[in-house]
């Protein structure tokens, strides 16, 4: 492997990897990149600028790179629901939407129990139409990646049902819950507390929960505690592998949660998506830039 890009603790990540496939930084210029989606029909990835409040699109055709939105109501995560829409978490808005086919926006979730939500940060749709998602107040701290304002809520992790849009709180002990996936048949959900990237001796884990039918989450033991920072945003692989953001780089986790290597990246990490015709491109957003890498691998296919 190539000293600069691949870090190999566990003989099962080599064959993850291409030791000539390097990582490339394919544009830079943000102040704070986050929130990488792949729409494949288009052929083209979105992600955030937070601070500059802005959604940026890197078109995988030629390259290019264009401002998608601005404003965005300092958006943070996204994903793509099963009809090929947008879904957003908005930092600003202190909101999840989500942009129709026409271009207009549909809000999802805006307050709990007639409070406003704090910050949703990442989201997740399961294959029954509900929406998840998690809300720490990281936009709410500071004018940087939002606005500053007193929290409402506690930091929760939420679920919107598909069919009636009633929003219910599944796990309210987190400190700063993040990232969000779900496992490859639905069965698990992991998610990320990233408390101890700004405060020592906080979690800095992904746990993992099991999903009932009715939405209702038990367990949330520790899947796996990062060495590096904290996780944050992440993503399976077709092989149940989760490929997770963290300070140094992104972390391989095998499905038992051992660190089985790293893709090292020279800024700090923020979110993780799979791209490109075969989705077998890793996009990764970091700081002021974002970088992607061909792998052996390919992404679970969500929709």
């Amino acid at each position: 492997m190539a000293a600069s890009d691949y870090e190999v603790f566990d003989e099962r990540f080599r064959n993850c990897v291409n030791r000539t496939s390097h990582v490339q930084q394919l544009w830079t210029g943000a102040r704070w990149t986050e929130g990488p989606v792949h729409f494949p029909l288009g052929r083209y990835v979105l992600f955030s600028d937070i601070p500059n409040d802005r959604i940026m699109r890197y078109d995988e055709t030629d390259g290019s790179v264009s401002v998608f939105r601005s404003p965005c109501g300092y958006t943070n995560g996204h994903t793509v629901d099963r009809q090929g829409r947008l879904v957003s978490c908005e930092h600003g808005g202190r909101r999840v939407s989500r942009t129709e086919h026409d271009g207009s926006t549909t809000v999802i979730a805006d307050s709990y129990q007639g409070k406003k939500l704090n910050s949703p940060n990442d989201v997740v749709v399961k294959s029954d139409g509900s929406i998840w998602f998690t809300d720490p107040p990281y936009g709410l701290l500071s004018d940087y990646e939002g606005h500053k304002a007193q929290q409402e809520n506690g930091n929760n992790v939420y679920r919107v049902d598909g069919k009636s849009g009633a929003i219910t709180v599944v796990a309210d002990d987190f400190i700063r819950p993040n990232g969000i996936a779900f496992s490859l048949d639905e069965k698990k959900l992991y998610i990320v507390d990233s408390a101890g990237g700004r405060t020592k001796g906080q979690p800095k884990h992904i746990r993992v929960f099991d999903v009932g039918d009715n939405g209702k989450l038990t367990g949330g033991k520790e899947f796996a505690d990062c060495t590096a920072g904290r996780f944050d945003g992440m993503r399976f692989d077709s092989d149940g592998r989760l490929w997770a953001a963290t300070d140094d780089g992104v972390h391989c986790l095998d499905t038992d949660g051992t660190l089985i290597g790293k893709v090292k990246i020279p800024e700090i990490c923020a979110n993780v998506v799979f791209g490109g015709a075969k989705r077998n491109m890793l996009y990764i957003t970091a700081t002021n830039s974002l970088y992607g890498v061909l792998l052996h691998v390919n992404g679970a296919k969500t929709f």
